[in-house]
């Protein structure tokens, strides 16, 4: 893994507007960067990358079984108590998943570990799937890429694979996000591009202009009822909003599905090192309500949770990471080296929530920036990479994306 200077494309700004890339700028800084690349080669991608990915997101859905069958994980989770049948009942039936992406640490020489799987509403999905595709095509017709050079990212291709394996040709689907946000939109116009592939009827709609029919079905702004909707709104929301208590009568079809609220958070962490201890691919975390107790000798799970932390115990101490359950871009999260705060996101939205506790592992650091490997998990299976940078140690929202490429 190496991170290599190259020179632009000369047209790639006239490309993206054209494109409808209007936040490859954000907050007056590049959000799209293309002034340098990270090269890997296609063993670390296919060896540390591809198949620990897809063997994650295998033990994800275990502990999803995990967590329905234990009640005292339900509660640790965040979901509100009224919403646990809707959520066991989505996965007893199956519910289908669409995609998710899990952030990795990754330097290219040991294990790749886990820091959060954006299970629910991830975004960069654009960007990883197409807009660096088109880099790589460009790069190796001008040259300054090398005949051979290929880049890991089936993820459109997975995604129409997807929509034909889970509906009929002619099933009609509805896309939705904000209205106003461009970098949302452009993931679910993504969807939408691989959905009308499969030869599916895509139909977009704001979220706030989703109404409520007299039957009690969801409706969009024409007033057709919605049967199947990909919501890029996350299930800690939707289920605390007032929309909520029409989930189970409206006879909608979520994308993401709602079991997805149990492995959209960080809960899921701990959950995790729980079961597989010890996994190369994982860091040890715990629930930081859970280590309190244990440290007291309080409640039936106290000697195991001591136990276990015990174990982990000199890891957190070195470097830990306190994150809430939900957060977004980094927010309200915070970096205790040796029992000293030594970094914090200075967006403090999400603190009021439940935390967990995270050993830390420092990301590599290449000219000053700090990149995270996004993994697309497409159905069950990893189909692709995107690159995001920060010059912070907690990746936030004026980090940059990194196109990639394969050498051997």
């Amino acid at each position: 893994m190496q991170k290599i200077a190259l020179p632009e494309r000369p047209e790639w700004r006239a490309e993206a507007a054209e494109l409808g890339f209007t936040f490859a700028d954000m907050h007056g800084e590049p959000y799209w960067d293309e002034t340098s690349a990270y090269q890997f080669s296609l063993q670390e991608i296919e060896d540390d990358l591809e198949a620990p990915a897809t063997e994650l997101h295998g033990m994800c859905r275990a502990a999803v079984a995990e967590i329905l069958a234990h009640e005292e994980l339900m509660a640790k989770m965040g979901v509100p108590r009224e919403h646990w049948d809707l959520i066991a009942e989505s996965w007893q039936r199956g519910d289908p998943e669409i995609y998710g992406r899990f952030d990795l640490a990754y330097d290219g020489t040991g294990p790749a570990k886990l820091l959060e799987y954006n299970a629910d509403t991830p975004t960069s999905l654009y960007e990883s799937a197409s807009f660096q595709w088109s880099w790589l095509e460009g790069q190796l017709e001008a040259g300054v890429l090398q005949p051979g050079d290929d880049q890991f990212n089936g993820i459109h291709e997975a995604l129409v694979e997807r929509f034909r394996a889970l509906f009929a040709p002619g099933t009609d689907l509805h896309f939705a996000a904000a209205a106003g946000n461009p970098e949302d939109y452009a993931t679910v116009e993504c969807m939408g591009w691989a959905a009308r592939e499969a030869d599916l009827g895509a139909h977009y709609t704001d979220l706030d202009k989703i109404g409520i029919s007299d039957a009690g079905q969801f409706l969009d702004a024409e007033d057709r009822v919605i049967g199947l909707l990909f919501k890029l709104y996350p299930w800690e929301d939707l289920l605390r909003d007032d929309y909520a208590q029409h989930l189970r009568s409206a006879g909608c079809m979520m994308l993401e599905p709602a079991w997805k609220a149990l492995v959209s958070n960080k809960g899921l962490l701990p959950v995790l090192w729980q079961m597989f201890e010890g996994h190369p691919n994982l860091l040890p975390a715990f629930f930081e309500a859970d280590i309190a107790e244990a440290l007291a000798g309080r409640g039936p799970a106290a000697p195991a949770v001591a136990e276990a932390f015990g174990r982990a115990e000199g890891a957190l101490i070195a470097g830990r990471v306190r994150k809430p359950l939900f957060s977004r871009e980094g927010a309200s999260v915070s970096i205790i080296e040796n029992g000293q705060l030594t970094e914090t996101a200075p967006r403090d939205d999400y603190a009021a929530h439940p935390q967990i506790l995270q050993a830390y592992a420092p990301l590599p650091v290449f000219d000053g920036f700090r990149p995270v490997v996004g993994a697309w998990i497409i159905g069950e299976d990893c189909a692709g990479i995107g690159m995001r940078e920060d010059r912070s140690r907690i990746t936030q929202d004026l980090s940059r994306f990194k196109p990639h490429f394969i050498r051997n």
